[in-house]
């Protein structure tokens, strides 16, 4: 693979600047069935944790609406 331009490297640096890092901690073997389960409905594991959230978050503004 041919190492990246600087004009790719500053591109890469200033979309990742948009992002910030939750590292999340679990026990290996509940990665494992995270990580199937996000590999069976074809997304990430990070996708996954993500739309968990978002979701989660979503109906927890339902029941304070209520």
């Amino acid at each position: 693979m041919a190492e990246k331009t600087e004009a790719q490297k500053r591109a890469q640096k200033a979309y990742m600047e948009k992002f910030a890092v939750a590292r999340v901690r679990m026990e290996r073997e509940t990665y494992e069935v995270v990580q199937a389960h996000a590999e069976a409905h074809r997304e990430s594991v990070n996708g996954f944790i993500n739309r968990a959230i978002g979701e989660t978050m979503e109906r927890d503004m339902e029941k304070e609406s209520l």
